[in-house]
């Protein structure tokens, strides 16, 4: 059949170029926050797409948000068009996925407060008592086992741990790939066993502030925290207490509480404080400004513009497209 897909947004020469050169000849791609005249699409491709652009096109039947997630102000949208279906992209799986284990890493090993010692030309922390913690034979609990979590699970088997996970729409504990799953309202019985707390969640009504006090005192002594999901599903005042404390040995944080928002002129991306409790100030956080997912890189984009193309050539084709979006659930 034939499909027309609309771009809300212009598209770079070697991005449009790449997309074109993998989709079918029958589908035809027009990019631009206008609507093109006569506007007859029926994918449209947007994270945050206008009220317009929905509505301008009565063959719209899917919007594809180009990247994993839902944003709040889409989501109340796409409720008043009930007929258009809405997918989400999950192309930088494998990207967040290394970077959880890259993070994981650094905090295990404290990384981040030898490299700054050396710099300065000091020694000393080498001769005190060493704070890395061996990861093999430990146990990891993955929080969200989807596209994220089973690439993370892949690479925690292979530092030789133990993994464990849960999964929102399981309704019994079974074993995949030789990862023990269960049902995401077992948590409290499984952090007692985790060394490692790897959250690749979404941030919903549910998983907002599901990681409190109450949840980061049932973990082992020396556990650590690893979060590429979302900052608001750990309470950032436990997060902080645990960590300072030493209840919690260290955190890989990519994820935040505070980003930087324009406001007029003034540009606030190189003085935002990133949480409400100075994290920067603690040698066992290994702090990242919401980079796992690879934004902006030659690889990461021409992924996105590898599972598009499959989308949208599943949609030509009359197949059911993959990664549709829940708008209850939010995601």
């Amino acid at each position: 059949m034939m499909l027309h897909v609309h771009f809300a947004h212009p598209l770079a020469p070697a991005e449009q170029a790449h997309l074109e050169s993998l989709l079918l000849p029958e589908i035809t791609l027009t990019a631009g926050a206008e609507p093109p005249e006569p506007a007859a699409y029926n994918i449209l491709v947007a994270g945050r797409p206008t009220r317009a652009q929905l509505a301008a096109s009565p063959q719209l039947r899917v919007l594809i948000i180009p990247w994993a997630g839902l944003p709040p102000e889409t989501s109340a949208l796409m409720r008043d068009f009930p007929h258009v279906a809405v997918h989400n992209l999950h192309h930088n799986a494998l990207p967040v996925a290394e970077m959880v284990i890259a993070l994981l890493l650094a905090a295990a090993k404290a990384i981040v407060p030898m490299d700054r010692a050396l710099r300065a030309h000091d020694w000393t922390p080498r001769y005190g008592p060493n704070p890395a913690i061996l990861l093999h034979g430990r146990r990891a609990l993955i929080l969200g086992y989807g596209a994220i979590g089973r690439h993370v699970a892949r690479l925690c088997q292979g530092l030789g741990m133990t993994v464990t996970a849960t999964r929102r729409t399981l309704a019994a504990p079974t074993t995949e790939d030789g990862v023990a799953l269960h049902p995401a309202e077992a948590l409290p019985s499984l952090l007692p066993a985790a060394d490692a707390l790897l959250i690749c969640l979404p941030l919903t009504s549910e998983t907002e502030g599901l990681i409190g006090a109450a949840e980061l005192a049932l973990l082992p002594p020396h556990a650590m925290l690893v979060n590429v999901g979302r900052g608001p599903i750990v309470d950032q005042a436990a997060l902080y207490a645990a960590l300072k404390s030493g209840a919690l040995h260290a955190a890989g944080l990519d994820v935040w509480y505070n980003y930087p928002v324009r406001q007029g002129e003034a540009d606030p991306r190189a003085h935002t404080p990133p949480a409400d409790y100075p994290f920067h100030e603690l040698d066992n956080v290994v702090m990242s400004p919401h980079r796992a997912g690879g934004l902006g890189t030659a690889e990461t984009e021409d992924f996105r513009m590898e599972q598009l193309a499959a989308l949208c050539n599943a949609a030509a084709h009359g197949e059911p497209l993959p990664n549709r979006v829940d708008l209850d659930a939010g995601y």
